[in-house]
C-alpha cells in the first residue's frame, strides 16, 4: 500500500489572511462594556498567528479561565476598551504569547495519552502531532504524510489480542451470505459480548422487578442492580456524584431533555446557540424547535477543508449573548476528534453553559467528563456494547438542580393533588416511568471495558483506520470524507460511478457490514458536497482480516 493521504501543512498566508481579514475592523465589535472575551486580545492572537508563533486554545481558555481553565474558579472579567495597547488589560495573557514565555498545556504528568490532553493520541506521536498544537489546531507540521501504514515492527501493529477479545461476541461467529460477518457499523451500533448478554439474561432469569417501588426480596435487589449500574457509570466517565447521572434512551433523549428543559427555561428572545457543523441531527433538530419556541438565534461553527472545527471562527462567535454551546467530540461522518475541554473553556469564558455529544466517542476511548469541563454529557450504552434503549446523561448537579422536570409520571414525584406535584431530588427528578432495566447490561459493558487495555485497543483501531484508509486511496475513483489528524476509527467515502446504497449492498453480499446514506448528519455531508456516502467504522473486535475482506471485496464491487 502505497498511496497516502495528502501532507498536511501549516495553513498558508492566503488562508491566514483571508481569516485575520474577518477582524481587521474591530471597531464594530468594541464597546465600553465588559466581557468576559477580549476581543482585543483575539486580535493579538490571531497576529501571533500570522507570526508563525502558534496558536494554542487551552492557552487561550487559560489566559482567560486561569491555569485550571475555569474549573475549579470564576471567570476573569476582561475590559476590551482599548484598541491601543492590545492586552493591556490582561497581561497573564501577553504573557502567554509572548515570545519569551512558553506555551502552557494541561498536557498529564504521566506522558500518557488522555483524549481531554494535548497531547496526541499513541498512533499520531513522532508521526507529525505537535502538542502545542502548531499554528493552527492539530496540523501536522512536518513533512510526513498523517496517515503510515503499520508494520510488525510499529506498536500499532499486534499489540492487542483482538481475536481473543472476537471470541467475547457471539454474534460474529455467524456467516452473512456463505461468509464470516464482518461487523464495520460500529458507528451505527456495536455488538454485544457474553458478559453483556449473560448480565441481562440472569436478570430477567432471577432478579426481574420494577425498581424504587416493592417491599419485596426482588425489588430490592432490582433497585441495587440499577443503582450499582449508575455508580459504575459515575466512576466510568469521572462524574462527581452518582446522581448527577440520568437514565434515559440514549443521547437522543438526554440532548432533547436538556433542550427542554434547560433551553426553555433559561433562553430568550435573541439569544445565540452555538452548534458546529459536524452534529448529529440529535443535536441540531432539539435545538431548532427550542430556538423556535423562545427566538434564541442558532449560530453554526464551520469545518475546514481538513475537517477539523474552525475555531477561529468559533472564537469570534463566542459572546455575551452566547447562552449554550452545544458540540459532538467525535463526528460520526468524519471521524474528527473535536478539542472539546478547549470549546466547553471558551464557552464557560462568555457564561455559556456546554453540551458535549459523547455518542461516538466512549466506543473508542474514556472520558473524564471533570477534565473536560463540559455542563452535559450525553451517550447512548448501544454503542458501547450495551443494550439498546439506554444511555445517560450527565449534567452538574447546580444546573439539573434548577431545571425543570422534562416529563412527568410516576417515580419523580414527592407528593402530587391536583394542586400541586413536588418533585423528587435528583436524579428521580428526570427519570418518569418505570426505569429500563438495560441499566443492568450498560453496567456490565463499562465493566467489560474496564477489564482491558483500552490504550493498546485504541492503537490497535487506529492501525486498522490507517490500513482501511492507505488501501483505499489505492482505488481508482475513491474519495474519503474527513482526512483530519485526529480521528477516531470512522472512514466515510464514496467510489465514482457507484452509489453509497450500491457499496453496501456489494459488500453485504460477501458478509461485510457497513453503513450507507447521509448518517443523519446531513449538513456536515453537503459542506463537502455529497448527499451520502458509505461508511466503515472500527471497534476492539475487528481484526486485520476484516480490513482484508473489506478491501478486497470493494476491489470487486469496482471491477463489476
Amino acid at each position: 500500500m502505497t498511496a497516502k493521504l495528502s501532507k498536511i501543512n501549516t495553513i498558508n498566508d492566503d488562508v491566514t489572511d483571508n481569516l485575520l481579514g474577518d477582524y481587521a475592523d474591530l471597531g464594530n465589535f468594541t464597546s465600553s462594556k465588559l466581557s468576559a472575551l477580549d476581543i482585543n486580545n483575539k486580535k493579538q492572537l490571531l497576529m501571533h498567528e500570522k507570526l508563525g508563533k502558534g496558536f494554542d486554545y487551552t492557552a487561550i481558555a487559560q489566559s482567560l479561565m486561569g491555569d485550571d481553565m475555569g474549573l475549579n474558579t470564576p471567570p476573569k472579567t476582561v475590559l476590551h476598551h482599548s484598541p491601543e495597547g492590545v492586552g493591556a488589560e490582561n497581561p497573564d495573557l501577553s504573557s502567554t504569547y509572548s515570545n519569551s514565555h512558553p506555551i502552557r498545556t494541561n498536557m498529564p504528568q504521566d506522558n500518557k495519552w488522555h483524549p481531554c490532553s494535548n497531547m496526541g493520541p499513541p498512533s499520531l506521536q513522532g508521526q507529525g502531532y505537535d502538542q502545542h498544537r502548531g499554528t493552527y489546531y492539530f496540523i501536522n507540521q512536518s513533512n510526513q504524510p498523517v496517515i503510515s501504514e503499520p508494520t510488525e515492527a510499529s506498536p500499532s501493529a499486534g499489540h492487542f489480542d483482538s481475536a481473543k477479545v472476537r471470541a467475547d461476541f457471539p454474534i460474529l461467529a455467524r456467516e452473512i451470505n456463505g461468509h464470516p460477518l464482518t461487523w464495520l457499523d460500529n458507528g451505527a451500533t456495536s455488538q454485544k459480548p457474553n458478559q453483556v448478554i449473560d448480565a441481562i439474561s440472569q436478570f430477567y432469569q432471577q432478579t426481574n422487578s420494577n425498581v424504587h417501588r416493592g417491599a419485596h426480596e426482588l425489588a430490592g435487589e432490582a433497585t441495587d442492580m440499577y443503582e450499582d449500574a449508575r455508580e459504575t457509570v459515575q466512576k466510568y466517565i469521572n462524574a462527581e456524584k452518582s446522581e448527577e447521572i440520568i437514565f434515559l434512551r440514549g443521547t437522543t433523549e438526554a440532548i432533547n431533555l436538556v433542550a427542554n428543559s434547560y433551553g426553555r427555561d433559561s433562553l430568550k428572545a435573541g439569544d445565540e446557540i452555538i452548534l458546529s457543523e459536524m452534529e448529529h441531527h440529535a443535536n441540531i433538530v432539539p435545538w431548532q424547535m427550542v430556538a423556535e419556541m423562545t427566538g434564541a438565534v442558532i449560530k453554526v461553527i464551520p469545518t475546514t477543508d481538513i475537517s477539523e472545527l474552525d475555531m477561529l471562527a468559533y472564537a469570534k462567535m463566542l459572546g455575551p449573548k452566547t447562552k449554550i454551546v452545544g458540540i459532538t467530540y467525535v463526528s460520526n461522518v468524519l471521524g474528527t476528534i473535536n478539542p472539546v475541554a478547549e470549546v466547553c473553556a471558551m464557552a464557560r469564558a462568555v457564561g455559556a453553559v456546554s453540551l458535549v455529544d459523547g455518542a461516538q466517542s466512549l466506543p473508542h476511548f474514556k472520558v473524564d467528563v471533570q477534565k473536560l469541563g463540559c455542563d452535559f454529557f450525553t451517550f447512548s450504552g448501544h454503542k458501547i456494547f450495551a443494550p439498546t434503549g439506554i444511555g445517560a446523561l450527565y449534567g452538574r448537579s447546580d444546573l439539573l438542580d434548577r431545571m425543570s422536570p422534562w416529563q412527568g409520571g410516576g417515580s419523580m414525584i414527592k407528593d402530587v393533588t391536583f394542586t400541586k406535584t413536588i418533585y423528587a431530588n435528583l436524579p428521580s427528578k428526570f427519570e418518569a416511568g418505570t426505569g429500563s432495566l438495560d441499566a443492568v447490561g450498560l453496567g456490565a459493558a463499562l465493566n467489560y471495558l474496564d477489564e482491558l487495555d483500552l490504550q493498546a485497543a485504541g492503537l490497535h483501531e487506529t492501525a486498522l483506520l490507517e490500513m482501511a484508509t492507505d488501501a483505499l486511496l489505492n482505488i481508482p475513483g475513491c474519495s474519503i470524507i474527513g482526512q483530519a489528524p485526529h480521528k477516531a476509527g470512522v472512514l466515510s467515502f464514496n467510489i465514482d460511478g457507484h452509489s453509497a446504497q450500491e457499496i453496501a449492498e456489494g459488500l453485504n453480499a460477501g458478509g461485510i457490514a457497513i453503513r450507507s446514506g447521509h448518517h443523519c448528519a446531513q449538513p456536515i455531508l453537503r459542506r463537502f458536497g455529497v448527499e451520502e456516502s458509505a461508511r466503515a467504522s472500527f471497534a476492539i473486535y475487528n481484526t486485520i482480516e476484516d480490513v482484508e475482506r473489506f478491501v478486497t471485496r470493494l476491489h470487486q464491487i469496482c471491477s463489476m
